[in-house]
């Protein structure tokens, strides 16, 4: 048997497609049940008549992004992922505790983020309101862009911080990620066309993930939109390690396992007081730390 080289460009279930190391994309079948070959992965196939073949063999991954499940269990996203970009809009209304639950995942795996506010060509009620959470975030040391998708505006400046990464485009339902993506990648829009026919299922189904190039260099992996997100226990065993100001405040705390909620001397309740961490992300914070435990103890039977 003669395996090869590949990456996943297309996953779907138990079939995915692989692109070989001259660019021909190959369909694939996964070889047993325990092997779980997501998009993005490098693989080791062995190739079949009518450019069709069977994958053997997951190589070693750079990174892996996981959720909390229903069961309290880790349920992989994405791997090979060496940036993370979190698309909001308005509409619809949006969801920072969602983008914060994103950011802590790419703060566990140690990946640099992009927050993009897509639709500003839209007219919004609440649109001071998004620009003051954008600053936030800046402040933070957070890249952001202000984009849409429809008028084409800071795209030329989105592609720059995109170019040598493999960028994961996450955010909830309806903020435009496919508008987005097909404005950004000449390809997509054939891809999508391309992966809808094969599996016969919708273009917004859960189980369609691809990875596209981008014009300059880099490449864009998609994912579904979701209501809700939490980091797997695997990525983040304490909530705290998600964000960064209070990471950096924790160290003045009086005690060294200081959870920063009625603990006294909390360094953290300080700098929430003082203004210098924004009571919404401490907010973010105490719910993230609450799924993460709650979910935890249902994982441990109680």
């Amino acid at each position: 048997m003669t395996l090869e080289t590949g990456r996943v460009i297309a996953s779907f279930g138990r079939a995915v497609q692989v692109e070989d190391e001259r660019g021909e994309i190959v369909d694939c079948a996964v070889f047993g049940r325990k092997l779980e070959i997501v998009c993005a992965d490098r693989v080791r196939f062995e190739r079949g008549a009518a450019r069709e073949g069977l994958v053997h063999e997951l190589m070693p991954r750079q990174t892996a992004i996981t959720r909390l499940n229903s069961r309290g269990e880790s349920e992989l996203v994405a791997t090979n992922a060496t940036q993370l970009v979190v698309v909001i809009a308005n509409p619809p209304l949006p969801d920072f505790f969602l983008a914060d639950r994103y950011l802590a995942a790419a703060e566990a795996v140690g990946i640099p983020s992009l927050i993009v506010l897509n639709k500003i060509d839209m007219e919004s009620a609440r649109a001071d309101e998004c620009r003051e959470e954008l600053a936030t975030y800046e402040h933070l040391g957070y890249r952001t862009a202000l984009v849409s998708a429809h008028t084409g505006a800071g795209l030329a400046e989105m592609l720059d911080v995109l170019r040598g990464h493999t960028s994961l485009l996450v955010g909830q339902s309806g903020v435009g990620k496919s508008s987005l993506l097909k404005a950004l990648s000449p390809e997509a829009a054939t891809r999508i066309r391309e992966i809808v026919a094969k599996t016969g299922k919708g273009s917004h189904t859960t189980t369609r993930t691809g990875l596209f190039k981008l014009p300059g260099g880099g490449e864009l992996l998609d994912s579904p939109g979701v209501r809700d997100f939490a980091p797997g226990p695997d990525l983040l065993k304490n909530a705290v390690d998600g964000f960064r100001e209070i990471v950096a405040a924790a160290s003045a705390c009086r005690f060294g396992d200081c959870q920063h909620m009625e603990e006294p001397d909390c360094a953290v309740h300080a700098a929430v007081e003082s203004g210098a961490i924004t009571e919404r992300r401490y907010r973010s914070y105490t719910q993230l730390r609450e799924v993460v435990e709650r979910l935890s103890r249902k994982r441990r039977g109680y």
